[in-house]
């Protein structure tokens, strides 16, 4: 099993200062981190792996800056890591964004000699710029089942998984 999990270097959070004029955050001079919440996407790739057997690949688009949350998601776990750079991807909103991994998980996905079934683990949303939608965009670009919000999961074998998802505050629902 191949389990994809999209990465995205952000600004440190307690940094983010946003332009007055532009309305844009000010990048320059703050540090960067890699987003929490795909930290969590890597996390749980790394259970799945060590309970089931799989190989994590990061896959992160940004500049060339960004190599160093792929790195960090190698030292948690990840197998091999992606940088997809270049200055055409500057400013890109999500629906780009989506386009651009799909892109690439296609073309690894072609390229790998053994078909076998994957999963993509994309983090709930960025700090940066919190709108939720790289995740399910990346899902209807693949033509794959998404499941947002999940709370936890088990498999039953390499083809299925089984999920509770937060559907409401009070409201759990099990996907298969």
């Amino acid at each position: 099993m191949k389990i994809f999990t999209c990465i995205k270097q952000v600004p440190g959070i307690s940094e983010v200062r946003i332009d007055p004029k532009s309305n844009t955050l000010i990048r320059e001079g703050v540090p960067s981190i890699m987003n929490p919440h795909d930290k969590h996407a890597i996390e749980l790739g790394v259970s799945i792996k060590e309970r089931y057997g799989a190989e994590i690949i990061a896959i992160s688009m940004g500049p060339p800056q960004a190599e160093s949350v792929l790195r960090e998601a190698l030292a948690m776990g990840a197998d091999k890591a992606y940088l997809l750079t270049d200055r055409a991807f500057a400013g890109s909103d999500t629906l780009a964004t989506s386009h651009t991994l799909a892109l690439a998980i296609k073309k690894l996905l072609k390229l790998s000699e053994e078909k076998e079934p994957y999963l993509i683990i994309c983090g709930t949303q960025a700090s940066d710029g919190d709108t939720d939608q790289v995740g399910p965009e990346l899902a209807d670009e693949l033509n794959v089942t998404q499941i947002t919000y999940a709370t936890n999961y088990d498999m039953k074998d390499k083809n299925t998984i089984i999920v509770e998802r937060e559907f409401k505050k009070d409201e759990l629902v099990v996907i298969e």
